[in-house]
């Protein structure tokens, strides 16, 4: 399957509807995802990117459809991560000598990933490719999301394509982001941004501004998954800079994770007084035993402030929270609030394990937090009411 992307680039991926998990199982993707290739036909041909391995034939044999590889003068490999180019080691088979232009560290990781010494053409900022009329420029963007990672950019056409910069897994038969639901579409790129880019913002504000100071014309932005940006495509940009930019709504996020619902319940009487101090505020609760912890990040990323309660277990903290905070801490938030709740039976070292843990990534925790002896009583529910409401005054 192929699909005319604009004049004489064409898009030869691979929708893949029913994946569910992405890097392992640390990315959800309940709405399946894309792999996203392009075949540009101008005098000289180029192929940009490829497809993850397990579609690496049905990919070949599809592009064997489209043209007759020997007719491809250039593969660009815009970056190395496997759902890009684990279909070049099928792909070189039939067209060893091809080269492949990527830049330096795109090719020492793709020669750790495929152990193949192919042509090998490196590239930096600036560089340019010949296709006749048009040309290739490359632009590094190192950390966006891997060190390898760069935009390619088509002259003539004003076509970015930029990897996985602005893209988001989503499988749609409507390649175009004028013929999908603009909400879900949204959502979806924040998702992506959220969990994938948020540490690396400061590089996403400094390369945007790079790539806008060389004062190229952009009519389509071709990323590596979902959707490609036709419609005013400067919007994902635009987006990109804002929430690159210490985002946050005014929202609070609840998140807990509970063993006899005492700090179910504890969370309940926090939010009712946020909601008592501030009416204006979104409050949102999540059981993170039961919430998907990618859906669950992409709330905290929208905050600008969250809550975080456990059940002391084992002097410790539930898993689930154990293993989200650990998450976060990679992501490196910046300018988010936060405190720690929790009930307990004997000894009730989990909000302070919880306070401990969130400072260490990154948030500002602004009180010693709130803990209940059991389940909490009428006094319990009330201090925890209180609470919400004095959480919601120093936010």
């Amino acid at each position: 399957m192929s699909m005319q992307v604009k004049n004489n680039i064409y898009w030869v991926g691979k929708i893949d509807w029913e994946l569910r998990k992405f890097h392992g199982d640390e990315y959800s993707t309940h709405k399946g995802s894309s792999y996203n290739s392009y075949l540009i036909k101008e005098q000289k041909v180029a192929l940009i990117d490829t497809v993850w391995g397990p579609f690496a034939r049905e990919y070949v044999k599809n592009l064997q459809q489209e043209i007759d590889l020997s007719q491809i003068d250039y593969v660009i490999a815009c970056h190395s991560e496997n759902d890009h180019s684990g279909a070049l080691p099928e792909l070189m088979r039939h067209i060893p000598e091809v080269p492949i232009y990527c830049t330096k560290n795109g090719a020492k990781i793709l020669k750790g990933l495929y152990h193949q010494d192919w042509n090998f053409q490196v590239v930096k900022t600036g560089d340019k490719l010949s296709l006749g009329d048009k040309e290739l420029i490359f632009v590094e963007a190192p950390m966006l999301h891997w060190p390898d990672s760069m935009f390619t950019y088509l002259t003539g056409e004003e076509v970015l394509f930029s990897n996985d910069a602005f893209g988001q897994h989503l499988a749609s038969e409507f390649m175009f982001n004028d013929r999908v639901d603009q909400a879900e579409l949204m959502q979806e790129c924040l998702k992506y941004y959220a969990n994938i880019l948020t540490p690396f913002s400061p590089m996403v504000i400094r390369k945007i501004k790079e790539v806008l100071g060389f004062n190229l014309p952009l009519d389509m932005i071709c990323t590596s998954h979902g959707i490609i940006w036709r419609d005013n495509p400067a919007q994902i940009v635009e987006k990109y800079l804002a929430w690159a930019d210490n985002y946050q709504e005014n929202q609070i996020t609840i998140l807990y994770d509970t063993m006899w619902n005492s700090t179910r319940l504890m969370a309940e009487e926090i939010a009712a007084g946020i909601r008592a101090a501030d009416d204006q505020v979104t409050v949102k609760l999540y059981n993170l035993a039961k919430t998907d912890k990618n859906d669950a990040i992409t709330e905290v990323f929208r905050s600008k402030a969250i809550l975080v309660g456990s059940s002391t277990i084992n002097n410790g903290i539930l898993v689930a929270i154990a293993a989200l905070l650990e998450e976060m801490k990679g992501l490196k938030f910046k300018n988010k609030k936060a405190g720690a709740f929790g009930s307990y039976g004997w000894s009730g070292e989990a909000v302070k394990q919880l306070s401990t843990r969130l400072a260490d990534a990154g948030f500002e925790v602004v009180d010693e937090g709130v803990r209940v002896l059991w389940a909490p009583d009428a006094d319990g529910a009330r201090a925890c009411r209180e609470y919400g409401k004095t959480f919601a005054a120093s936010v």
